[in-house]
């Protein structure tokens, strides 16, 4: 098996990172592991602590993995996503941040406790982030202003200056997107997949964390958002699946998406 940029493989991903792929050639990771058998894979499983250390191996210095996963609630929170940030700070990574996805549309309604809405996007990182492109969002209020000084040792909250407010300022780590079609996809034959995150929160992290003509990542590519969304962002990419049903469903969404960029 010869593993090449632009490509996906049907292997288990803990293995191929370790056996098939050399140290140290991935920019960027962006993946959601099959958290607390909330869906049923057909009989496949993972062990997060062995596919953790793959990421850690193929990861380069100054690379960045995106980690998204969430919390079975049944019966309480088993916090699975806070332990997996304690297993990849254990084995070495940076803990660079801990985002929110906030899912708008979540239909769940619980009886007992408010709407769950979110997972967490565990931004780990191999030493210092290498790349940091800050998305924006525009500011309520810009241009000159008149504000007070923070409060000095006199305690005197009267003195006041003239800023400049800005009409840009990086977005918060807290994200929302839309699930569903046309939330998460428009690709209606992806959903044969059964737990897709939105592609703008693949592409966002895409553009914040690497450069074009860095290599993308994705260990368990499932329906290929991840590589999708790295190829129509001029990245290279890769995937691993241990599905070939879901390998074909990502090959064909690539295909598309190197099509439409190719049009446009």
């Amino acid at each position: 098996m010869t593993w090449k940029p632009n490509d996906i493989a049907v292997a288990e991903c803990a293995a191929y990172m370790q056996n098939e792929m050399p140290p140290e050639c991935v920019d960027l990771v962006v993946t959601s592991p099959p958290y607390d058998d909330l869906r049923d894979y057909t009989g496949y499983s993972f062990n997060a602590k062995a596919v953790a250390a793959g990421i850690l191996r193929v990861l380069k210095n100054g690379g960045v993995a995106v980690w998204v996963a969430g919390d079975r609630i049944n019966g309480g929170r088993t916090l699975t996503s806070f332990e997996y940030a304690i297993m990849f700070r254990d084995l070495g990574f940076r803990v660079h941040d801990v985002m929110i996805y906030q899912k708008k549309n979540t239909p769940f309604m619980r009886s007992n406790t408010y709407t769950n809405a979110y997972e967490l996007m565990l931004v780990l990182s191999k030493g210092a982030p290498k790349t940091f492109n800050p998305l924006t969002c525009a500011t309520k209020r810009n241009g000159k202003e008149t504000a007070v000084y923070g409060k000095r040792p006199d305690g005197d909250n009267s003195k006041r200056r003239e800023v400049m407010l800005r009409k840009r300022k990086t977005r918060t780590n807290i994200w929302e997107y839309a699930v569903g079609l046309g939330g998460t996809t428009n690709d209606r034959y992806a959903f044969t997949h059964k737990a897709m995150f939105p592609e703008k929160l693949a592409a966002d992290h895409i553009l914040s964390w690497s450069n074009q003509g860095d290599l993308v990542l994705d260990p368990m590519c499932g329906a290929g958002t991840t590589l999708k969304m790295a190829a129509f962002n001029k990245r290279q990419w890769f995937g691993i699946d241990i599905s070939t049903a879901y390998v074909e469903i990502a090959r064909c969404r690539v295909n598309e998406a190197e099509v439409a960029l190719f049009v446009a």
